[in-house]
């Protein structure tokens, strides 16, 4: 990237429902225990959206929250990327939603769907679209999923394991030698049918038998999936490293998908991070999909934890089956300017390290 404009991360922002869902009234429908699930996943509760919230609105409040930071205007904001599995509708893109409740009149927005490795296809296209606009502006990106609306409560592979929520980052001009460094893109669509909502497109249209079946319930292959993380996560984590000249030892924050903290135990001796402090905030927030990163990253960044010029690295996966994966030099930002919209609880949450 030399002789081009550093692009990198100005500020955060994130939004989680106010009610609590403990292990307990998961367990119940699921035909376990409270006990099995922190066992299998490390989770012991999430957050559930509000019958009135929408995947839009959760975007939109966590996009004010890192507005807020920067100090920026939504008329300044020249893009708007919501990366989503769980829109608010097939069509229009959420995205187009949440620019008209921020009042980004002057974005171009758009989705982006990657599942749960979502957050960082996104901000790669939007870092790379920003390179191309005049000086002084900025892009909107956004994680936001609200899976409790297309789980099967009794199916204990999936309903153990996900949460609402919502994160965002705005991007925009940094200092030289700050901000994105290298990213790292990958699909294997020969595996795409271990993660699927069957039902509700082309291929399957609503209807009185998809319901039945159902076909628009979240279905994942557990197993297949942790073989999929075993066997692409540490590949791609070292070939972006390589691409960015840059040693495993050199980065000190590792933020991936909070998908299971159990299955992130066991590939972490493989990923050539032993210097880096792993980030989990699956404990208390469970698999948020494509908000679990920008959420943490908020969390993170909210408590201080993140230095000026230090290296993170941010990996998704999820389906598709999809790797993304950016390593970024932090750059400073206006903390002071700290929006106080996220609920006052979100700070509390203990971060794993």
């Amino acid at each position: 990237m030399s002789g081009q404009q550093a692009i990198g991360i100005i500020s955060t922002g994130s939004y989680l429902p106010a009610e609590v869902i403990g292990n307990e009234e998961i367990a119940r429908g699921a035909g376990v225990t409270a006990e099995w699930i922190e066992r299998k996943t490390g989770i012991r509760q999430r957050r559930r959206a509000a019958p009135h919230e929408a995947t839009s609105d959760l975007a939109a409040a966590a996009a004010r929250s890192a507005l807020a930071e920067a100090g920026l205007d939504p008329e300044r904001i020249s893009l708007v990327v919501v990366a989503t599995s769980t829109p608010d509708h097939p069509q229009p893109a959420t995205a187009s939603i949440v620019q008209s409740l921020i009042g980004a009149t002057n974005a171009a927005a758009f989705d982006v769907n990657a599942v749960c490795s979502g957050f960082v296809f996104a901000l790669t296209a939007a870092e790379r679209m920003l390179r191309g606009e005049p000086e002084g502006s900025y892009a909107l990106v956004i994680g936001a999923d609200v899976y409790s609306r297309i789980l099967d409560y009794s199916d204990r592979k999936t309903a153990i394991l996900f949460g609402d929520g919502a994160g965002a980052a705005v991007l925009g001009r940094v200092p030289a030698g700050q901000g994105t460094l290298s990213t790292s893109l990958l699909t294997r669509g020969d595996q795409h049918e271990l993660i699927s909502v069957p039902a509700g497109g082309s291929r399957r249209p609503a209807s009185a038998s998809t319901l039945a079946d159902g076909g628009h319930f979240f279905h994942m292959d557990g197993r297949g999936v942790r073989g999929f993380v075993q066997d692409n996560l540490p590949a791609a984590i070292k070939g972006l490293l390589a691409k960015a000249g840059t040693a495993g030892r050199t980065v000190d924050h590792f933020v991936p998908h909070q998908a299971n903290s159990v299955m992130l135990a066991e590939v972490w001796p493989e990923l050539g991070l032993e210097s880096a402090t792993c980030h989990l905030a699956m404990e208390r927030l469970g698999n948020t999909g494509a908000a679990s990163i920008p959420v943490t990253l908020d969390l993170i960044h909210r408590q201080g934890a993140l230095a000026e010029d230090e290296l993170v690295l941010l990996s998704g996966f999820g389906g598709g089956m999809s790797v993304g994966s950016v390593l970024v030099r932090w750059a400073a930002t206006p903390f002071a300017r700290r929006s106080q919209s996220v609920r006052e609880s979100v700070p509390e949450l203990a971060l794993a390290g």
